[in-house]
């Protein structure tokens, strides 16, 4: 469970205060929330504040029955690593490894053997439709072919809590509608997945969607009746 308690971050610029995410509250459940609004409305802010990224100037986010945005930087990127997976719009993948090392990469991280990461990213590189691509560098492969890479190397620990920062503004029409089919499958699986867009068609097929507006929540709006909810579990 995620929860965000009353977070505040403001920048100082000169002799002047920026508020860029203004007391946001709210407990993330299992399944697709979808978080919105203009630009410089904070959204990039507090998905950096959610993931630990950043620290917030007053309020907490907690990780379970962990006060996660209290910790060290040392102990936020370790609990990172062992409950949260991360998908970019710049994909961010290794330029120098393999699509199969790109997405065995946390693992090794995690102390895990070579063998058993081997087996693991090649196992996810078919379920994101890349097995015949585990051995190309990520020049040799498309935009939707990364981001697919990437959505494996997310999933590499089997994280509960999965983010996406605006994971298909790079991408055509096609690999985008098949990247958001991969993060609404790890939704139906159960999984919290956290996506920032400024894609409202995208965003309404999640099962809820926060406005935000000048860092504030603004609005909770739940999955319309005619639109089908991305169901929590198996």
């Amino acid at each position: 469970m995620l929860e965000a308690i009353n977070l505040h971050k403001r920048y100082h610029q000169g002799e002047v205060d920026v508020v860029a995410v203004d007391r946001f509250s709210y407990r993330f459940p299992a399944g697709l929330t979808a978080i919105v609004g203009p630009s410089g409305s904070g959204k990039t802010t507090l998905l950096n504040l959610l993931a630990g990224f950043d620290v917030p100037s007053e309020g907490e986010v907690w990780l379970d029955n962990t006060p996660f945005s209290t910790l060290s930087e040392d102990a936020r990127s370790e609990l990172r690593l062992k409950h949260m997976g991360f998908v970019f719009q710049q994909w961010n993948l290794i330029p120098t490894l393999t699509a199969l090392e790109n997405v065995a990469f946390p693992m090794m991280l995690a102390g895990i053997s070579l063998k058993e990461r081997t087996t693991r990213a090649a196992a996810l590189l078919e379920a994101v439709g890349l097995a015949g691509r585990a051995k190309h560098l990520p020049s040799r492969l498309s935009g939707g072919e990364q981001q697919r890479v990437a959505i494996a190397r997310a999933l590499a620990l089997n994280p509960p809590i999965l983010f996406a920062d605006e994971p298909t503004g790079n991408l055509d029409s096609a690999s985008g509608a098949r990247v958001v089919e991969l993060l609404m499958r790890q939704a139906q699986e159960g999984r919290t997945v956290i996506l920032v867009t400024h894609d409202l068609e995208l965003a309404r097929q999640a099962q809820r969607i926060l406005r935000l507006r000048d860092g504030r929540l603004i609005e909770i709006e739940e999955a319309p009746s005619d639109l089908p909810a991305v169901p929590t579990g198996r």
